[in-house]
């Protein structure tokens, strides 16, 4: 058994593919829709073949109840390992990404969190240990 997708509720799904490929540099995996669904998935460009991300319309109320609930708690919906999170919180700040918490060292690891204009908070990860 293995984890292949995981997902990630949306508000604005196109909008989000180009957050998702454009800024952070994901690619685009599968796209294709069955009346108004929309199945939109990207990947890490190391690992395209491994984990995808579903960009997940939060047309359903439960998912944009769950959605707005994690944002208005500052939870973060998801968290991305990177190799050196200042390196990456520079290229991203530089390209416009609002971050909502600066690189902090915490216990084991180094993050920081940024606005992915479409509902979310997401974490940026890079373990210290």
């Amino acid at each position: 058994m293995k984890i292949k997708w995981t997902t990630l509720y949306v508000n604005d799904q196109e909008k989000a593919l180009r957050f998702y490929t454009d800024v952070l540099g994901f690619q685009k995996k599968a796209d294709f829709s069955q009346g108004p669904y929309r199945w939109l998935t990207v990947a890490a460009p190391e690992d395209s073949d491994g984990v995808e991300l579903i960009l997940e319309s939060t047309t359903n109320s439960a998912a944009k109840a769950y959605q707005e609930a994690l944002y208005g708690q500052q939870m973060r919906a998801a968290q991305f390992l990177v190799n050196d999170v200042q390196a990456e919180h520079d290229r991203l700040a530089a390209q416009g990404v609002k971050f909502t918490m600066p690189v902090t060292k915490v216990t084991g690891s180094i993050i920081a969190v940024l606005d992915d204009t479409c509902g979310n908070l997401i974490q940026l990860f890079q373990p210290a240990w």
